[in-house]
């Protein structure tokens, strides 16, 4: 039985508790906002060394990491390490979204040392075994679940573009930009025939009930620039999402839907309030936004201003961008600034939010650092090597100042100064 399906039959799972515990909540509460599938917990039955986690509007904002080899780059111990990495930086899930090398063993392994949710995309590894057009429905089936044994935790599938979409597409600058989307809609238009991913929705669900995996409905026509944000195509296929999501909870499935994408600054509300009136406040998974489109080795930062603000308004599930966003495979390095850019907007949004704790690791750094304390505001922070890396690249003594303004410009040096003096006086 799913997470879903026992929420509904009013049981506590293991899994509800460790989120609780995680989320400082009841458990009777996570167990209510799975039941109505505001929250869900990607957890399969086969992923054993699991600490779940639980995504949802009303729990602290979680990232993803995406990882994986290319056909040109397919080293299974390196996207281990870049495993490693997000898992040591903070990453809530990763996404193996391989499309080269042995795709089944680079996902074992990844499985064997995740503690933290694996997402991936199935179609990638359908066409990785065989071209788009001689892909069956049964072999989409037969790749889901073969890594739906595996332990994959959630699957994107991109079940919600229809032929009657793609013309749609033909005014943006950009065309579809999700791989998967694109690989789906060359095989509708090439075959005349609709979508097979949203004809075979209910064998689908059927197999991802009995692994109890997370669908995360792909966003196909999601804008791949800011001139083609909140077009027709896009919200079109939100309307669908939002049908197929009550249908995965029909069959008890937990469900959460993806999204754009790029889009400017004052469109980002409006499009987490059309999400959440069309998908019926299931979790929205957004990529970025992205908020302009011009600099490419920058768009994790680009990006992750649009993500506050996403999350801000609603979003529960941010996939991270890297620097080499548009221009190439990511290593480790990437991966961690992705992470460490994420991790600050997800944060910047929960104090925004007012969440119960939110700001309690904030306050603990400023104290630190009204006390020259290096060592605990190197803890406490995000990155405590990078902190400590540029501390010490300037003084690496331990003295009331840095590099930066010296022992007589330091004005925290001197607030402390004129603190000690008036307690002084008016003692």
């Amino acid at each position: 039985m799913t997470q879903i399906q026992l929420a509904r039959q009013n049981t506590i799972t293991k899994e509800m508790k460790r989120v609780a515990e995680k989320e400082n909540l009841d458990p009777e509460l996570i167990r209510q906002e799975i039941s109505k599938g505001r929250v869900i917990i990607p957890a399969n039955i086969n992923h054993k060394n699991l600490d779940p986690i639980g995504i949802g509007r009303n729990l602290t904002t979680k990232i993803n990491a995406n990882i994986g080899t290319s056909s040109v780059t397919s080293k299974t111990e390196e996207e281990v390490e870049k495993l490693e990495y997000s898992m040591k930086y903070g990453a809530d899930t990763v996404m193996d979204l391989s499309t080269g090398g042995d795709l089944d063993n680079i996902r074992i392994a990844l499985l064997e040392k995740s503690t933290i949710p694996i997402g991936t995309v199935p179609i990638y590894q359908a066409v990785a075994e065989k071209d788009i057009l001689d892909v069956t429905i049964n072999d989409f089936l037969e790749v889901i679940e073969r890594q739906a044994k595996q332990g994959v935790d959630y699957m994107t599938i991109h079940c919600g573009v229809l032929l009657n979409m793609l013309p749609h597409v033909e005014k943006r600058i950009m065309g579809i930009v999700s791989r998967g989307g694109s690989l789906i809609a060359k095989w509708m238009k090439r075959k005349g025939m609709e979508n097979p991913l949203y004809i075979a929705y209910d064998e689908i669900l059927d197999i991802l009930h009995k692994y109890d995996v997370t669908i995360s409905l792909g966003d196909s026509l999601r804008p791949g620039c800011i001139a083609d944000a909140t077009d027709e195509a896009q919200v079109s296929e939100l309307k669908v999402l939002g049908e197929l999501t009550k249908r995965a909870w029909e069959r008890n499935v937990q469900v959460m839907v993806e999204g754009p994408g790029h889009i400017p600054l004052d469109q980002i509300k409006l499009n987490m309030d059309l999400q959440k009136e069309y998908c019926h406040e299931a979790p929205f998974y957004v990529l970025g936004p992205l908020v302009t489109d011009i600099a490419p080795g920058y768009d994790h930062i680009t990006s992750s201003i649009g993500a506050t603000l996403a999350a801000y308004h609603g979003a529960s599930f941010l996939c991270y961008v890297t620097p080499k966003e548009h221009l190439g495979l990511p290593n480790k390095e990437d991966v961690r600034a992705g992470i460490i850019a994420y991790k600050i907007a997800a944060h910047a949004a929960d104090i925004a939010k007012g969440l119960p704790g939110a700001k309690d690791r904030d306050n603990e750094l400023s104290k630190a650092r009204a006390k020259f304390d290096w060592k605990s505001q190197y803890a406490l922070s995000l990155d405590p090597e990078m902190a400590q890396q540029m501390r010490e690249e300037g003084l690496s003594e331990d003295k009331e100042f840095c590099s930066m303004c010296g022992p007589n410009f330091c004005s925290i040096k001197v607030n402390n100064e004129n603190f000690s003096k008036i307690k002084h006086l008016s003692a």
